[in-house]
């Protein structure tokens, strides 16, 4: 609640300076329209003066006073003058560096919203694969996964799939998931009807490598967001766990068990969900991206898994700049949640000018 409170505050704040700005702006221009008017005022007032001379002086010695009042006039005629255009260029001045300073004003706060933002972005995939990496050494210890990978008999290759699905079935964020032995052979899947993997080999996969090193049960390896031919070309992100004698966390290693998430669903609806104002949708591009700033997902569907942004940290965590166009860029880097550290990963936000 707090935090939403204070995204609120924080978006009238930025509200508020965009009309000051535009009201300053509206102030400008009718100060220029005004002394503008008051120079089409001496303007005339210096040609009646001069009529007026012109008249004084076919008057000859009649006209002489009226002479002296035209000159007179025409003389305050151009004081006004000097004055209305001192006036504009000091009042023109003075606006336009306070409406310089309020744009400035309203594009840091603007910058900061979308920082935070990204944020928000960033900490709920954290928190999201912070579960997977739990399921996955959990379900590592389940006794069906350890038998099968002790002793790949068809009775336990059957037993275990059937188990992996039950589990499977209870977690709908999954593609499938692998039991490996230590060469890299799945011995089973959790769909095998669906996905018929069995008798693959994955020792080549990175995931895999990373895995069959760990060094323990409590810990776990991931791979990087991409599409896995295997799983009808999804979009997934493995995470593996060493299964390991009598489910023991330091017990000898007797395979790898690997998860693949489903990441273009869960990942879409991180970027959908950032509150984005109606209005500022759509030139607003909430997007993931991973440590080599690649785009894993992306609120307008464009560039994901192909597109690489050159994100201009300069080694910072956070922060906000704006690019020649006008497109304010802002990002944070994951945060990690309790034991997660997270992977690099970036939450950014592209806001193109309105």
């Amino acid at each position: 609640m707090a935090a939403a409170a204070t995204k609120q505050v924080d978006e009238q704040q930025a509200s508020s300076l965009h009309d000051i700005a535009r009201v300053t702006g509206e102030v400008r221009g009718l100060a220029a329209e005004k002394t503008r008017r008051i120079q089409q005022v001496t303007g005339q007032m210096r040609i009646l003066a001069l009529n007026a001379m012109i008249e004084a002086t076919r008057a000859g010695e009649y006209g002489r006073g009226f002479s002296v009042v035209a000159q007179e006039v025409r003389s305050v005629g151009s004081e006004i003058e000097g004055v209305a255009k001192e006036l504009e260029a000091h009042l023109t001045q003075r606006i336009l560096e306070l409406q310089n300073q309020v744009e400035c004003l309203a594009a840091e706060a603007q910058g900061e919203r979308l920082v935070d933002l990204s944020l928000n972005a960033i900490e709920l995939i954290d928190r999201n694969l912070f579960e997977r990496t739990c399921d996955v050494r959990w379900w590592a210890t389940d006794s069906a996964v350890v038998d099968c990978a002790r002793e790949p008999d068809q009775a336990a290759v059957d037993y275990a799939c059937r188990r992996l699905g039950v589990i499977l079935d209870a977690y709908t964020v999954y593609l499938d998931l692998w039991l490996c032995d230590l060469d890299g052979n799945v011995i089973a899947n959790a769909r095998p009807d669906r996905y018929g993997v069995i008798g693959r080999n994955v020792a080549q996969e990175s995931w895999f490598r990373s895995a069959v090193d760990l060094p323990s049960g409590d810990d776990y390896a991931v791979g990087s967001v991409g599409t896995q031919r295997e799983l009808n070309s999804g979009q997934a992100l493995t995470y593996c766990a060493s299964v390991r004698e009598n489910g023991e966390v330091h017990g000898a290693p007797l395979g790898v068990l690997a998860v693949h998430f489903d990441w273009e669903p869960q990942a879409r609806a991180i970027v959908d969900g950032v509150r984005i104002a109606p209005e500022e949708r759509d030139m607003t591009r909430v997007m993931l991206v991973d440590a080599d700033h690649r785009v894993i997902a992306s609120s307008d569907g464009q560039g994901i898994l192909s597109e690489r942004l050159r994100l201009r940290t300069n080694n910072r965590r956070s922060g906000h700049y704006r690019e020649a166009d006008g497109t304010t860029i802002a990002f944070h880097a994951t945060p990690g949640y309790e034991t997660y550290a997270g992977l690099g990963w970036f939450g950014v936000i592209m806001r193109s000018p309105g």
